[in-house]
């Protein structure tokens, strides 16, 4: 095979996410009990790395987290929040 084609299909496989997805999923956070506490629990979220958009939904006591599973792992999430002061667990399990 013509080196600049391997170099150029090396390049091609280097190139691709390594199977890579955007995951969402939702935790439960029932101790949210005033109107400050999402903005602590997104807060919590979206620093973790990989975390791509994190919602908090006070009324359901709810938060929606959108994120890179190649680079966070879903149960880094409800660990994100309890370290901030609101345990969580993920609806339906998430895995």
């Amino acid at each position: 095979m013509n080196p600049s084609i391997r170099l150029a299909a090396l390049l091609a496989v280097l190139s691709i996410p390594a199977l890579a997805a955007q995951k969402t999923v939702t935790l439960d956070v029932p101790g949210m009990s005033c109107a400050a506490c999402p903005i602590t629990v997104k807060k919590a979220l979206t620093r973790v790395d990989g975390v791509i958009r994190a919602e908090v939904d006070y009324d359901k006591r709810q938060a929606f987290v959108t994120f890179d599973d190649a680079r966070v792992s879903v149960d880094q999430l409800p660990r994100a929040t309890a370290e901030a002061g609101y345990p969580s667990s993920v609806r339906g399990g998430g895995k």
